[in-house]
């Protein structure tokens, strides 16, 4: 099967394919591969729907060591071998779309894809995380991706941090140090310097609350060295600190030439009382989405600071674990003026729910989990595949939470998705479901003429592009 049978065929995923006239009204189709037949599914077109896939350099690029580009934390996490990894894989080639772009780009215009959207490897361009060290073939590399993607009608739109932090800031104290703000608020301003006359789009950080907590606070992810009850909340401190540094270096330094729009983008699965009239889970449901959300939303988008319950949550822990004062840092005042308002959308990445029930830390001990006092799961009698439960109302609560916690703001949802079954293959119902159900919520109550303007990015863990290169 060749790319040009994609429209024919269907696809192993969901895409949005160009905007046209049906029954005489403007709408945007979705076609889904259901049980071998390509259906077209059609939905009337409420103020801007996109078509879009995402990548992550980990999870899709590869090219770990090629063209000069240095070690990221990932690499000397994997590399290390152990239980750390599923069966000790690494992202040395991933993918392999350093070397497949070509190929990619001929599936990008085969699906019709209005954006597209990609993260950047610090390390690829700054292999030693500085501007003292520029990679020129790291900044070719992904001037054509930029230029291939425009050249095409493709908007380009690019995450300048995902998680790969150059191995020699990790060296120096890495998301712990206060260092690191002033670090990324320079890269930051050399992507914004070098890429910024092509590329409107930017999000500073990817999940931010989900690399504090994994990799900070508990040592999932790399580097992998928990510091529970500390970690997490000093690694959220600077990454909040850094993605407000640069966003007023975009504002003050290149907007106005470049015109451009700045944001982060927060991780969120959508929480439910466990049990619906117990005032316990009730209480339990409000602090999760306080430490998981709004902890980094709060600061950036309302007034520059954490959440009162996590502060005082936090604070009546530290004190009777005797902590001489609280092990969340504070704002001053002026760090408080420079952080609000530092975000020109709202993104949001959704992918599931789960039910959330009271669970007091009696032993006091020290986590992230255990200062909210809860634990979460799953209904049982959700479908799932791995730890993505279908919950298609999830993602309408979690959008009206927002508008009404954030001041209606603009929306863009930068990940959703559902991911496949081993082996892949196009007769994917569970998929068309779950994209199904979604779309089907996100319309309910006209949800989506409450937001200036929300752009819908269906993505799925291993990367649309990794799949369409074993079909087509």
């Amino acid at each position: 099967m060749s790319c040009s049978s994609i429209r024919q065929y269907g696809l192993p995923t969901q895409t949005l394919v160009q905007t046209h006239e049906f029954n005489g009204k403007e709408t945007f189709s979705v076609v889904i591969f259901k049980k071998g037949v390509a259906e077209v599914v059609h939905f009337e077109k409420l103020r801007q729907h996109v078509g879009t896939q995402v990548l992550a350099y980990l999870k899709l690029r590869g090219g770990w060591d090629a063209d000069g580009r240095g070690p990221c934390v990932w690499d000397t996490f994997t590399h290390q071998g152990g239980e750390r990894v599923f069966e000790n894989q690494t992202g040395d080639v991933a993918c392999g779309s350093y070397t497949l772009w070509e190929e990619d780009l001929k599936c990008i215009k085969q699906l019709g894809l209005t954006h597209y959207r990609f993260s950047l490897s610090w390390s690829r361009l700054l292999p030693d995380g500085t501007t003292g060290f520029i990679n020129q073939k790291g900044i070719d590399y992904y001037n054509k991706i930029i230029d291939d993607l425009l050249r095409n009608g493709v908007t380009p739109i690019v995450a300048i941090y995902h998680f790969d932090l150059p191995q020699a800031l990790e060296d120096q104290g890495g998301w712990l140090s206060e260092g690191i703000v002033e670090a990324f608020d320079k890269y930051a301003q050399f992507c914004f310097r070098t890429f910024g006359d092509r590329v409107k789009q930017w999000l500073t950080i990817n999940e931010p609350n989900i690399l504090a907590l994994l990799a900070y606070d508990m040592g999932i992810f790399a580097p992998g060295v928990p510091h529970f009850g500390t970690g997490g909340y000093q690694a959220a401190h600077n990454l909040i600190k850094a993605h407000a540094r640069s966003w007023h270096s975009y504002d003050s330094l290149f907007r106005k030439e470049q015109k451009g729009f700045v944001s982060l983008s927060l991780f969120f699965c959508w929480l439910e009382p466990a049990e619906p009239n117990s005032v316990l889970d009730q209480e339990a449901t409000k602090r999760a989405i306080n430490f998981q959300l709004d902890l980094f939303a709060k600061p950036i988008f309302i007034d520059g600071d954490y959440p009162e319950l996590v502060k005082s949550q936090i604070a009546s822990m530290s004190e009777k674990q005797g902590y001489p004062s609280s092990r969340l840092p504070e704002f001053t005042e002026e760090e408080k003026k420079m952080i609000k308002g530092t975000a020109d959308f709202f993104a949001v990445q959704y992918y599931t729910t789960r039910l959330v029930r009271h669970q007091e830390n009696k032993k006091g001990e020290l986590s992230f989990l255990q200062d909210v006092e809860i634990e979460f799961f799953p209904n049982p009698s959700w479908e799932n595949v791995g730890w993505i439960y279908v919950v298609p109302w999830g993602i309408r609560k979690l959008l009206k939470y927002i508008k009404d916690t954030y001041n209606n703001p603009v929306i863009y949802i930068t990940e959703n998705g559902f991911p496949q079954c081993d082996p892949p293959s196009l007769d994917d119902t569970q998929r068309w479901e779950y994209f199904r159900q979604t779309f089907q919520e996100l319309f309910k109550d006209k949800m989506i003429m409450m937001m200036t303007m929300m752009m819908a990015m269906m993505v799925m863990m291993m990367m649309l592009t990794a799949l369409l290169r074993q079909f087509f």
